[in-house]
């Protein structure tokens, strides 16, 4: 055998030959990559960058085009202490009775919580002080909510935005939960109502508040005869605030229920029928299938479903500006009516502003939902 040909002497080049073709790998992942890269830098990190640095400017039109003066975070305090934190944050009223035992009972669950985690076996004081500063932060939105809704006091945009997502993302899971386990029971026209409470979620946003403005209208359209026959035709419900509130919820629970719905359907269809056989064999109610099997296993579902809605509940738009216009005065307008508002103002500066507190609101409660429920849904996963 020539020595040319040994295998020795193959083994070498190979060898010398492999880290060529790793680089060479790696340099074709990167090259594919990298298109991908370049877009999402474009279409995304940039515009968050420039829109951070929009708000900590003031951004005016000239005859030459625009200019740009950085004013650094008076934008951001304009909002907290200046002209615009009453439209913000509100009006805080006089402490009542209510108020106060609201804010007692809502304190002392915070310091409950944190003292069973302070002795949870497997705490670390990196999460220890993480849910200190979250219980903190969850304490202040928790006394200007309290002391602006049950008070004398004004919701700011801030609070009203959090009630929609609050009110609105619990009976929207309720409600869907309630559909989905109404329509597995082997009742006559199932089929029929799985296709009916789809609809809703097929209407536009705008469509959504158009028909809830002809519905609510009490001097004319489809359901003035109801309102006649109680007598509601001198009733408006767009000037009384929480009137004007109840509307707009309604409205957005109406239309995305429907998608809390199939999701739950879904995860509750693909449960083991095994599980439920056995626990009716041993004697289980119905309740008890439910809190023991069914729930816990739809709980990775359900807490998807739900943080992706009060991801989107932050963002609406449609149903206050279309059925109520912000109004009455700016009772029902939210974060992002409030940005657009000001945006159509020409004050850029302030309605970036106003889109990097709601980023940083919806990032924070995003955050403090996972990291609770979490160890539940992959405990249970």
């Amino acid at each position: 055998m020539s020595s040319l040909t040994s295998p020795r002497v193959l083994r070498d080049v190979v060898a010398r030959g492999r880290p060529l073709g790793g680089r060479l790998d790696r340099i074709a992942g990167a090259v594919f990559i990298l298109p991908a890269v370049v877009v999402i830098l474009g279409f995304s990190i940039f515009p968050l960058l420039a829109s951070l640095y929009v708000s900590l400017s003031r951004l005016s039109f000239s005859q030459g085009g625009v200019e740009l003066k950085f004013v650094g975070f008076n934008n951001y305090a304009k909002l907290l202490f200046g002209i615009d934190r009453t439209h913000f944050l509100g009006v805080i009223g006089p402490v009542t009775p209510v108020s106060g035992a609201v804010l007692v009972a809502g304190y002392g669950l915070m310091a409950f919580l944190l003292f069973r985690y302070a002795r949870y076996p497997g705490r670390t004081l990196l999460g220890l002080v993480g849910r200190v500063i979250t219980a903190v932060i969850a304490g202040a939105g928790l006394w200007l909510i309290v002391n602006t809704i049950l008070t004398s006091g004004r919701p700011g945009t801030l609070v009203v935005t959090l009630v929609y997502v609050g009110v609105d993302v619990s009976v929207q899971y309720l409600l869907g939960l309630g559909l989905a386990l109404l329509v597995v029971q082997q009742l006559p026209g199932r089929r029929f109502f799985r296709v009916v409470f789809l609809l809703p979620m097929m209407i536009t946003p705008v469509g959504v508040a158009y028909l809830f403005r002809m519905l609510t209208d009490t001097s004319k359209g489809p359901l003035y005869p109801l309102w006649a026959h109680f007598g509601l035709t001198d009733v408006s419900w767009v000037t009384n605030p929480w009137g004007a509130r109840l509307a707009v919820m309604i409205g957005d629970v109406w239309q995305w229920t429907p998608f809390i719905f199939i999701i739950l359907l879904a995860a509750i269809e693909t449960l083991p029928h095994e599980l439920v056989e056995a626990a009716v064999a041993d004697g289980a109610n119905r309740w008890q299938v439910f809190w023991r099997i069914t729930f816990p296993q739809i709980l990775p579902a359900t807490t998807t479903v739900v943080l992706i809605r009060i991801i989107e509940g932050f963002k609406i738009i449609d149903l206050p500006n279309v059925l109520t216009n912000g109004g009455p005065g700016t009772a029902t307008e939210s974060l992002t009516l409030h940005a657009y508002t000001i945006w159509r103002a020409l004050d850029i500066g302030g309605s970036a502003a106003v889109a990097y507190m709601l980023l940083i609101v919806v990032t924070f409660v995003g955050v403090s939902y996972v990291n609770l429920f979490r160890r539940r849904a992959t405990a249970v996963a």
